[in-house]
């Protein structure tokens, strides 16, 4: 099972990370508390364990600013959380080699957007109509469809409950943000603490 933590703003953070060692670290580069420059994330990059994947979260952003994230070494996944479609992702896969994560939120649509993507992963979050992104809160799992994608599923996981999330919804990795924060800002004994949980978890 993979972990991504996200929402990651500071060295500090990066700091945790490196403890921690989760597969993926998340920079906002879109609208949000957590947003971060993209000189702020290059150092971040610079100070990140190699083992760990950087991803770039983005909304409805120009495709050169994402092409030159990449180019510059600052992301190796990119996650796209806005209305971007199939046109848009193979604008940027015609650029560059790099996976790609669409995201969608938990509603009526869900199936069929998750089977008409050619994104590489699919995240899925919880749904509020009202803005990008994700609300912290946990949805009903029982509306993700059966399907072949690799998932990411993020909406208010946290310690007490990423375990009952393995056992239902089985997913490549599990997008942690808000459930490893104390009044907003990541706290290290919450992301060593999810990272305890996932990898001492035996089927």
């Amino acid at each position: 099972m993979k972990v991504k933590i996200c929402g990651l703003k500071t060295l500090e953070d990066i700091d945790y990370i490196n403890e921690a060692l989760p597969d993926f670290a998340g920079f906002i580069f879109a609208e949000s508390s957590r947003r971060v420059s993209f000189k702020l994330a290059a150092k971040m990059k610079s100070k990140l364990n190699k083992n760990i994947k950087s991803i770039g979260v983005f909304v409805n952003e120009k495709t050169e600013n994402i092409i030159n994230a990449a180019e510059e070494g600052i992301i190796d996944l990119i996650q796209l959380h806005g209305n971007e479609d199939n046109n848009y992702i193979k604008e940027i896969g015609n650029k560059l080699k790099l996976p790609v994560i669409k995201a969608f939120k938990a509603d009526s649509n869900l199936k069929y957007n998750i089977e008409n993507t050619i994104a590489d992963y699919v995240l899925i979050d919880s749904c509020n109509k009202n803005q990008f992104g994700g609300t912290g809160q946990l949805f009903d799992w029982g509306l993700i469809p059966e399907t072949d994608k690799k998932i990411f599923l993020a909406g208010g996981l946290n310690a007490d409950n990423i375990i009952r999330a393995i056992k239902e919804v089985n997913p490549y990795c599990l997008d942690i943000n808000s459930g490893v924060e104390i009044n907003g800002k990541k706290d290290r004994k919450k992301i060593l603490e999810v990272m305890q949980i996932v990898k001492g978890y035996k089927k």
